[in-house]
């Protein structure tokens, strides 16, 4: 499965328009602050700027920027230790509200990639 976050200015408007001309279905929707929407194979994230972790992640992310994609893992903990051992780069420090927590991680060359955990119920 691939999943991609989008921040965008408006959680609920962006909701119907994947749903009405994309033909994405409704998996979570926090109304004005965050959905799961989903097509075959694809989750996209949609968050409102600073709303939940994902959107606090890495400082202050805006509509048509900081995309990337996500990695969502059961222990996120254990997996920054593993990174931070192999000297990974980081982009600011775990944020932790909304749906869980989250933090960004760099490649080589600047790409983001944030690595994300659902919170534990």
């Amino acid at each position: 499965m691939i999943s991609v976050r989008y921040i965008v200015a408006d959680v609920d408007e962006a909701v119907g328009f994947y749903q009405d001309n994309l033909d994405f279905k409704v998996d979570k929707h926090n109304p004005g602050k965050f959905a799961a929407l989903l097509r075959d194979e694809f989750t996209l994230y949609l968050s409102a700027p600073g709303a939940g972790s994902g959107g606090q992640a890495g400082g202050d992310p805006r509509p048509g920027g900081w995309n990337r994609f996500m990695i969502v893992t059961n222990e996120l903990d254990v997996l920054i230790e593993r990174l931070r051992r192999a000297h990974a780069r980081f982009r600011g420090d775990i944020s932790d509200g909304g749906a869980g927590r989250a933090i960004l991680l760099e490649d080589p060359s600047g790409n983001v990639i944030e690595l994300f955990e659902f919170k534990k119920n």
